[in-house]
């Protein structure tokens, strides 16, 4: 993936930035290799507590349609699938926490990043949404569960919707919502407090709110991915990304962020 970079601080707290633009969607290849970085940093005794963030106009706005649309067969869909579930899994099962610095957009697949983080800091600007419905597939509403209440995720998935920063923070999902300007220096703040404490303790505590939680992320996106082939069989998937693709979306308005 272009633009994926890491910055460790001398406090043990490890920076991974995403840059790929103009809307930090990711390649199939992309995802794969933001599972490795996330896995090797969690596997790393030096590592504290990451920080995963983006530059640009947004966070991440999910996978590359236009990649799946240019390539032949089922091959991209099932690479995009697997690697959402890769980076979303090396997230959650990161051995020290997670810190999501949220701007812009946060759209598919940023959810599932953001959903499965420890903490999330927002800035002013975020929203956050999935735009699935539009796109003909299905996914990441087991994370946006995590983000919103019930009924409001049912809602935002049936209209594609999206919430605001200030929203989640009424939820309790995100933690602090700042100026734009202030989000890395409040992300790495609260990421530092993390990593003075032993850090024996703290992935001790990761795994063991992992083994306390109430769903399982991954069998329960694994089953929304599910329906996303089958919409794609039906032929529903190719003409709702093919309308994307065009700069339409089901409305036939634009379906850009």
């Amino acid at each position: 993936m272009s633009g994926l970079s890491v910055e460790r601080h001398a406090d043990g707290v490890a920076e991974v930035v995403m840059d790929n633009p103009p809307v930090n969607a990711l390649t199939v290849a992309g995802w794969f290799e933001l599972a490795d970085t996330l896995r090797a940093l969690g596997a790393d005794p030096e590592v504290r507590c990451v920080v995963l963030r983006a530059e640009g106009r947004g966070f991440n706005a999910g996978v590359d349609i236009k990649e799946m649309q240019a390539t032949e067969g089922f091959e991209a869909l099932v690479g995009a699938n697997r690697g959402c579930f890769a980076a979303f899994a090396a997230v959650y099962d990161c051995a020290v926490p997670v810190v999501a610095a949220v701007h812009g957009y946060c759209l598919g697949g940023g959810i599932g990043l953001v959903g499965n983080a420890d903490v999330i800091i927002a800035s002013e600007d975020a929203t956050f949404g999935l735009p699935e419905v539009d796109r003909g597939a299905l996914g990441a509403a087991t994370h946006l569960a995590r983000l919103v209440p019930q009924h409001k995720m049912r809602a935002m998935v049936y209209t594609s919707a999206t919430a605001t920063a200030a929203e989640l923070h009424s939820y309790g999902s995100v933690l602090e919502v700042v100026p734009r300007a202030d989000l890395v220096s409040s992300a790495l703040a609260v990421a530092g407090r993390i990593a003075a404490k032993r850090p024996g303790v703290i992935r001790a505590a990761k795994e063991s709110l992992n083994g306390i939680d109430p769903v399982d992320v991954r069998r329960s996106y694994r089953f929304e991915q599910g329906f996303t082939f089958e919409l794609n069989l039906l032929g529903h998937g190719d003409e709702a990304r093919d309308a994307f693709v065009r700069g339409e979306d089901s409305t036939g308005g634009t379906g850009r962020p």
